[in-house]
This record gives C-alpha cells, sequence and structure tokens, in this order.
C-alpha cells in the first residue's frame, strides 16, 4: 500500500481547526468585578491593598466649585466597607484647580437634614470639614507638580513631629462618581478647634476683643456673591485671586520694602502697583461674621508689631517687637519654610494666629506642592524669604518682615539654636530619610503609586523611583547647605 503523505500547508490548517475547535469548547472565562464586601462596584481593583478606598455619589449631580452638593461617602479597607457618612462635596483650589486635570475637593460631613455634623475618620479628632488633596496633573501642557506624591505629607509630618501643628491625614485612593482619580491626601481643614488651630473662641458678642483670630496671608476667595455660578467662570476667572475689599481683609500700612503706602487700597485686582501690597484675610471669624470693633483691633495689633519691627535699633539693643510676637513661632515657621524650600511660604497659602490675650504667632504651615525640589525661583543656595529678589513681576511678594527679622542677630541666634537641636534628632538625615523611605514603601507595596499614574501619566513621562532620589538628594543638599548658613548666624 502506497503510503499517503500531507503536505505542510494542509497539517497547518488541520492544527488550527483542531484548535479553533478545542477553544471553542471551553468555559468562557468571566472576568471578576472588583467589589466591596457589601456588593459596592468599583472603579478599579485594588487587590488586597491596605490604603483606604473613598467611593464618592453624588447621585448624578454635578460637583460644584462653591457652595457644595450633597453625596455619599463609603470608605473601605481591604474591600470591607468600614464607614458610611453622608457628606457636602465642592472643588477647592484657585491656581491648581485651573490648572489640574486631578482635582481637588472640599467636603463637610452632614447628618440626614444637610446640617453639620463632627465625625472622626481614621481616627482623627471629630470636626466637619475636611479636604482631599491631589497632586496637580496638566496632561495638555504634560506637567505634573510633585511627582512624588507625598511632599503635603512629608511637610505636615515633619511639623508635626517638631511640636508645630500641621494639618493631619491619611493616604487613600478614591472615586467620584464611577470615576477612579488615583492617590489623594484626606486630611483635616486648618480651623479653629480644641484639636487643630487651638485659640479662643470670638464672636460677636464677644467682649474681649484680643482673639482668638485666624488670619492669611495669601490670594483672596470668591464671595458668595459667586454661589452658584457656573465651573466656567470658577475655572477662568482669574482676578478673583486679588478681588481685595473692605469686607474679606485689611491691607498692612507697609509696602513690601518698609515703607508707608501711599495709595488707596483695595484697587483693581492685578494694578500696577499691587506687588508693593500685603492684604491680611479674614479666616477666623469669617469675613461674613466678623465685626467692625474686631477688624479694627487685628488691623491695629499687626500695625503696631510692624512699625516697633521698623522702629527698633538692634545695635542699641531695642527690640519691642518682640511684644507683638511669638518668636518661637517665627523661627520654626522659617525653619519650615526653609527646609521645604516653600516658594509659597511667607507671601501666600501663609497663616497667621493670635489667641486671646497673646501674640501673633506664624502657621501653621500650609500647601507644599511646589515644594522641594520642584522646579525653580529660589534656588538650593538662597533662602526663600528671599524670593523677592527672584521673582519681582510675582503680585504676591514676601512681606518685609522676614528681610528684617533677617538683621537681628538675635532673631538669628533663636534660630541658629533651634536648627541645632533639630537636626539632632527630629531633622537629621537619617530621620529624613526614615520618613520618605517608609511613606514610599507604604503607598508601593499597595500599589497605590502603579494605579495613579496608569491613570494620570498620559504621555508625561514620570519615573517615579527617580522622583524619590530627586527628593532625598534634594533634602541632603538643601540641610547641608543650611547647617553651613546658619553656622554664620
Amino acid at each position: 500500500m502506497k503510503k499517503r503523505f500531507l503536505n505542510p500547508i494542509a497539517l497547518i490548517f488541520l492544527w488550527t481547526a483542531s484548535s479553533v475547535f478545542f477553544v471553542s469548547c471551553e468555559e468562557p472565562v468571566e472576568q471578576p468585578i472588583p467589589k466591596g464586601d457589601d456588593g459596592q462596584v468599583f472603579a478599579i481593583d485594588t487587590d488586597d491593598s491596605e490604603i483606604p478606598y473613598l467611593v464618592i455619589d453624588s447621585r448624578g449631580a454635578g460637583i460644584p466649585y462653591e457652595p457644595g452638593v450633597s453625596a455619599q461617602l463609603k470608605i473601605y479597607i481591604e474591600k470591607k466597607l468600614i464607614q458610611e457618612q453622608p457628606i457636602d462635596i465642592e472643588f477647592r483650589g484657585k491656581t491648581s484647580f485651573r490648572l489640574s486635570d486631578k482635582k481637588g475637593f472640599n467636603f463637610e460631613s452632614i447628618d440626614a437634614s444637610g446640617e453639620g455634623v463632627d465625625v472622626s475618620f481614621f481616627g482623627l479628632p471629630e470636626e466637619e470639614d475636611w479636604r482631599l488633596i491631589g497632586h496637580v496633573v496638566n496632561i495638555q501642557e504634560k506637567f505634573i507638580w510633585d511627582h512624588s506624591l507625598i511632599y503635603n505629607f512629608v511637610g505636615y509630618e515633619i511639623s508635626n513631629s517638631i511640636g508645630k501643628y500641621a494639618s493631619r491625614g491619611k493616604f487613600v485612593e478614591m472615586e467620584v462618581n464611577g470615576e477612579y482619580l488615583g492617590l489623594y491626601y484626606f486630611c483635616e481643614k486648618l480651623k479653629r478647634s480644641s484639636e487643630r488651630i487651638d485659640i479662643k473662641s470670638l464672636n460677636s458678642s464677644s467682649t474681649n476683643l484680643s482673639g482668638g483670630y485666624i488670619l492669611k496671608i495669601d490670594k483672596s476667595d470668591a464671595g458668595p456673591e459667586h454661589d452658584g455660578k457656573p465651573i466656567s467662570y470658577f475655572l477662568n476667572n482669574w482676578s478673583d485671586d486679588a478681588a481685595y475689599t473692605f469686607q474679606n481683609s485689611f491691607r498692612s500700612e507697609f509696602d513690601v520694602f518698609g515703607n508707608p503706602l501711599q495709595f488707596p487700597a483695595f484697587g483693581d485686582p492685578f494694578h500696577p502697583q499691587q506687588y508693593l501690597e500685603t492684604y491680611f484675610t479674614y479666616e477666623y471669624p469669617k469675613a461674613e461674621d466678623i465685626t467692625p470693633a474686631q477688624k479694627e483691633y487685628i488691623a491695629a495689633f499687626v500695625e503696631r508689631f510692624e512699625s516697633a519691627l521698623l522702629e527698633d535699633d538692634f545695635n542699641l539693643g531695642e527690640r519691642t517687637y518682640t511684644e507683638f510676637i511669638d518668636i518661637g513661632s517665627f523661627v520654626d515657621y522659617f525653619i519650615l519654610s526653609e527646609l521645604t524650600r516653600n516658594v509659597d511660604a511667607y507671601r501666600i497659602s501663609t497663616y497667621l494666629e493670635k489667641d486671646r490675650d497673646g501674640k501673633l504667632a506664624m502657621g501653621p504651615i500650609w500647601d507644599m506642592n511646589i515644594g522641594f525640589d520642584e522646579g525653580g525661583r529660589i534656588p538650593m543656595n538662597d533662602w526663600v524669604v528671599n524670593y523677592n529678589e527672584y521673582a519681582p513681576t510675582d503680585p504676591w511678594q514676601v512681606p518685609f518682615w522676614w528681610s528684617r527679622l533677617m538683621e537681628d542677630p538675635e532673631f538669628k541666634s533663636a534660630v541658629k539654636n533651634r536648627w541645632t537641636s533639630l537636626r539632632l534628632t527630629f531633622l537629621s538625615t537619617g530621620q529624613l530619610n526614615t520618613l520618605v523611605d517608609t511613606t514610599v514603601n507604604y503607598l508601593q507595596q499597595n500599589g497605590a503609586v502603579s494605579r495613579n499614574y496608569a491613570k494620570w501619566d498620559k504621555g508625561i513621562g514620570v519615573n517615579y523611583d527617580q522622583s524619590i532620589v530627586d527628593l532625598k538628594r534634594f533634602l541632603g543638599e538643601r540641610t547641608s547647605w543650611m547647617d553651613r548658613e546658619i553656622a554664620k548666624f
């Protein structure tokens, strides 16, 4: 019998056909849908991550800039629902809100009737006002501020470690209305509270006008007259940042060089002389609550401090300005702002507080998203207090306070003593590196970094590992430079 051989092409055909038949007989593989233990479907699978996962649902309503809209917040850890809370949520930020595709949020915990209610999250003290801070991502222009994702957390942890309160919080991942938004810092709003900024209350019936007050040197806030305006308004109206009015602020009597101002306050936003002005906005009591008498008191107190600072002759040992300010808080604010090279410090996002019968104190620190090794403006080998020399056209300049304080040998001596002590403990190179490494390991081991950048690295080209190398190198170089400079004080 003649053997018959199939040619190779026929063999390939038969193998392919049988393979197709075999595969078609298999059961289809069902892809598991990530869910919480209550059946909540997640926008992304976080596997067994220990990082809390937030699900926020505004029930079909669009989230506004202000005022907020009611929503439901669910918090999961390892897919187990640990807390559920009605909230009122809105977008937050000024420049970051306009520039970033990854938006930040303010929210208030509320009860069933919509009234604010104090609630504890993650073991933090009960309160009703909270923040969800994300890093700035601009996909169109292909830039990110803070590739490391940890600037704010690290800055605030350093502050708390040295005994200066800063906003406490927790890293979380979150989705809003079914869209995964990545990694955020869930933290406290800076406000008057026995567990936050611990100063005495002050209301319209208070007879002691001396405190407490919380002021900000900052861009102005959009007032209630803007409530309900569309998102497009807040995305494009930069003039609101400089819309200072008698209702929301008072102005220093002196320009940023320490000279008396000779032109009226509350000019048009971004008028040619705005860079000379320093405005103090009312954080507590709020602009809508502070009384005329309270406004007059706190403005006069600041003016007395500024006049004393300018008039004191340090060569003769005159230091009457210390009667008005808590020197220790100014020293710590200087150290924290300079260590982190926070170019927003001193001139915007800058908090001050004054307790009843107390002195004016600096802090808490806030907003580190363009600090550390993020870009330029201030070189490695200079002080942030010298910002005005590097950005003279910026509408928001550093007040004269800091250049004047740097002329006082006793202030510099206090900085030297505090810095020397902290470098042996909380601000040692080893402690700073451990803080960075511990934080990064937590985020990476739980997969949050890769999930965040799968969402947000759209052609930007983030090298996360390199960002951590750069951050640690910055901290080493910055502290070494400060060691050398402060040794000369």
